[in-house]
């Protein structure tokens, strides 16, 4: 049975109600059941051949996100949001990434792994590009951006406010969290939470072209 979608109406209100929040109500915090459906749509991301070069890192120890303060320009939002999420890429995708998804898919569709042998050739084609061609951090990157445009939307359908953030170290971000001896690196980070009574920000009209100055139709 097709499940019945989001309304219009519903889907532009809460796209119209969220904005990148600046200061967080630091005494709110997410329920669990919430957190649980962001946490899956998330995992429910759609990447590139499906190889899902990514691992998401979620922070809610006070110390830690006090830690991660300094080393995000100072910005407030990641010590007093309710849950923050890193969104970091592998260091080295390679055939080791390629079969561990190759694994998966045989799992979880009851296939065997000779059978997925044209598109694992395939995938191993695609990361062993030369380096003038293929720069896979790039790529993984352009990856776990669509995770987080995900993550932005799926929060604001549930009513949660987030803030997408690049102004970070992520170098620092690494060595706090430990993802350098994981084989990853943190790319972006998005605080989510409860906006504060007293962010202006919120109540600010937002700031987007005309339809017709980004949108062009063809036929």
């Amino acid at each position: 049975m097709t499940p019945r979608p989001v309304s219009t109406d519903t889907l532009l209100t809460q796209l119209r109600w969220r904005y990148a929040t600046k200061q967080f109500d630091s005494t709110r915090k997410i329920s669990a059941d919430d957190w649980r459906a962001l946490e899956e749509a998330l995992l429910l991301t759609p990447s590139s051949f499906g190889l899902q070069p990514w691992r998401f890192i979620v922070v809610t120890d006070q110390a830690t996100k006090e830690k991660l303060v300094p080393v995000s320009w100072g910005q407030r939002q990641v010590a007093d949001a309710s849950h923050v999420v890193v969104f970091a890429i592998s260091r080295s995708l390679g055939a080791t990434d390629v079969d561990r998804y190759l694994g998966r898919i045989a799992a979880v569709r009851g296939v065997t792994p000779e059978s997925l042998k044209g598109f694992r050739d395939m995938l191993l084609g695609f990361v062993a590009q030369p380096a003038d061609q293929f720069n896979p951090q790039n790529w993984s990157a352009r990856q776990v951006y669509i995770a987080l445009g995900n993550f932005l939307t799926s929060a604001a359908l549930v009513g949660i406010d987030a803030c997408p953030m690049e102004g970070i170290e992520p170098e620092r971000y690494d060595e706090i969290l430990g993802l350098r001896e994981q084989g990853y690196q943190t790319v972006v980070v998005a605080p989510a939470g409860y906006r504060a009574s007293n962010d202006k920000y919120a109540s600010l009209p937002k700031v987007r072209y005309a339809a017709e100055e980004v949108i062009t139709h063809v036929g």
